[in-house]
């Protein structure tokens, strides 16, 4: 009798203040009804105000917990963040071939909310190479469009759906690229396939609290996309989960700089 709940690895960074990184995964994967799994990539040292060190982990222990994870548990999608380094990139990669994984999620995590870089500038072009093709979907945010595409982030909704289009002949079956830095208001995330656009408007929340929302709408999306749903659906129960989350954000008293978002918001009486 197959088993209800879905398996998702989750293979990125620690953030020890808990509100992105692995342990937003963990915590949107719980909220969502999957079972989290998670292979280290590499610890941080930060809080809500910022990274103050980063400490990669050898690419082979890195594989070596993927291939753990793989060995002994069906794994019904993987969800890709923080990865660091070029070597790091290769290695998971290298897992990922190997296993073949139904469902790939990548979000390609190159800079802090604290403006920290996460990725280093000679990762970029590996991540490119090696990952992209690999990926079922993947979710950049405007600047991670522009250094991932080496030319300036698109500023508008009809560069937009240009950068979507070179994003994905990269290689993705589909391509998110997330609105969040648009100028003003307007907060619109396109989703594309080669063949469609579907946009996913949103208005800007007031908050300050916004750390990690990378990491948890990505998550959303590998959690719904192992539950069976239909990309554009994964992708707008995502949107609307991470919405809910920042409105909710400030009921939490975490840090004083940017505090994370609520993903248990579902919960709260």
């Amino acid at each position: 009798m197959p088993c209800a709940i879905p398996n998702v690895l989750s293979i990125a960074g620690s953030d020890p203040s808990g509100g992105a990184g692995i342990q937003a995964d963990l915590k949107t994967f719980a909220a969502l009804g999957v079972y989290g799994m998670a292979a280290l990539s590499g610890l941080t040292a930060q809080n809500t105000r910022g990274v103050s060190a980063i400490q990669p982990l050898p690419p082979a222990f890195i594989a070596a917990q993927i291939d753990a994870v793989f060995e002994d548990i069906r794994v019904d999608a993987v969800k890709l963040g923080m990865l660091g380094a070029a070597d790091v990139v290769a290695a998971v990669a290298d897992c990922l071939r190997r296993w073949r994984p139904p469902l790939i999620v990548l979000d390609p995590v190159m800079v802090a909310k604290s403006g920290a870089a996460l990725l280093a500038d000679s990762a970029v072009e590996r991540l490119r190479r090696e990952l992209l093709p690999l990926a079922t979907i993947i979710t950049p945010n405007l600047p991670e469009a522009g250094a991932l595409l080496d030319a300036p982030p698109p500023a508008d909704l009809p560069a937009m759906r240009e950068a979507a289009r070179a994003l994905r002949a990269l290689g993705p079956a589909w391509v998110l690229l997330k609105g969040g830095h648009l100028p003003g208001e307007d907060c619109t995330d396109l989703l594309y396939d080669g063949r469609e656009f579907v946009q996913f408007p949103g208005r800007r929340i007031p908050t300050a609290n916004t750390h990690g929302t990378g990491c948890t709408l990505s998550a959303a999306i590998a959690a719904g996309l192992a539950h069976g749903l239909a990309m554009p659906q994964a992708v707008a129960d995502a949107k609307a989960y991470l919405t809910a989350a920042i409105a909710a954000a400030d009921s939490l008293d975490v840090g004083h700089g940017h505090g994370p978002v609520q993903h248990f918001h579902a919960w709260q009486v």
